[in-house]
C-alpha cells in the first residue's frame, strides 16, 4: 500500500495528519482498505511510509486497532519518493510470483478476486483498474436556438477510462521501476511491450483528494451505503 506521500492537495490538513489517517465513520481511510482486502482472503499487508510514518505505525500496533488476522509490515520509503521508488524499496519484502498495489487514499468497490484472476487470465507483467471518466463540474445541454433544455450533474465523458489503482504486478515489474515514474514512464514502457492490461470496473471508485471528498465519503458511510464496504 503507498501511504507514504505528503498529500498535498489537502494541505494544511494533511501537515498535521498523513492523508491514510483521515477518518470515515471514526475509522481511517487505510482501515477501511485494509477491511477490504482482508474480506477477499488477503491479510498480509506492506505499507510504504514516509510522510509522518510514526502515526501511521503507531495506529496499527495499537492493541485496540489490531485485527486478528492482519500481518503487517512497514517499510520506510522517505517522504520524497516516487511512487517507483517506493515499489523497489519493497521488492525484498515480496515473496511471491506476483503481489497486489494500492494507493493509500483510494477506495473502490472492485471485486478483488476478479481482479487478480483478470491479471493471472491475461499473463501480462501488469495490470491496472480503470474506471469511467466522469466530469468534475455539472454540464448544461443548450439547443439550436441557444436555450438551455437540460441540466446533467457531472456526466460519463465518453469513451475514455483512467486509472483507478487498485494493481496486481508480476514480479518482473521492478525490471521496469528504474525507468521513472510508475505512471508514465513505467507504464509506458510496457503498454509498448504489450504487457500492461487494463481490468474495467464500472463500479464505484473515489479518492480522497480534497476536504470535500472527505465529507463525501463520510456521508457515503453515514447513509449505509457505503459501496465498499463488504463486512458486518
Amino acid at each position: 500500500i503507498l501511504c507514504g506521500g505528503k498529500g498535498t492537495r489537502m494541505w494544511p490538513s494533511t501537515a498535521e495528519i498523513p492523508k491514510p489517517l483521515m477518518e470515515i465513520g471514526g475509522k481511517p481511510l487505510l482501515w477501511h482498505l485494509l477491511k477490504r482486502y482482508s474480506h477477499f482472503g488477503y491479510h498480509r499487508f506492506i505499507l510504504c511510509v514516509g510522510h509522518l510514518a510514526e502515526q501511521i505505525i503507531a495506529y496499527f500496533i495499537n492493541p485496540e486497532h489490531k485485527e486478528e488476522h492482519w500481518t503487517i509490515e512497514y517499510v520506510f520509503t522517505g517522504t520524497e519518493a516516487t511512487k517507483s521508488q517506493r515499489l523497489s524499496a519493497v521488492q525484498k519484502h515480496i515473496a511471491s510470483d506476483y503481489f497486489l498495489v494500492s494507493y493509500g487514499a483510494d477506495l473502490s468497490a472492485v471485486d478483488i478476486r476478479q481482479l487478480v484472476d483478470f491479471h493471472l487470465a491475461t499473463q501480462k507483467i501488469a495490470t491496472l483498474t480503470s474506471v469511467p471518466l466522469y466530469s468534475n463540474f455539472g454540464v448544461i445541454e443548450i439547443n439550436d436556438q441557444h436555450e438551455v433544455h437540460s441540466f446533467r450533474e457531472k456526466p460519463r465523458i465518453e469513451p475514455y477510462w483512467i486509472n483507478g489503482g487498485f494493481f496486481v504486478f508480476n514480479c518482473t515489474i521492478f525490471d521496469y521501476l528504474s525507468k521513472g515514474e510508475l505512471e508514465k514512464e513505467v507504464f509506458e514502457s510496457l503498454a509498448a511491450e504489450k504487457q500492461l492490461a487494463a481490468y474495467r470496473f464500472d463500479g464505484f471508485f473515489m479518492g480522497m483528494d480534497t476536504a470535500k471528498d472527505h465529507q463525501e465519503f463520510n456521508q457515503l458511510f453515514d447513509s449505509g451505503k457505503a459501496p465498499w464496504v463488504c463486512w458486518e
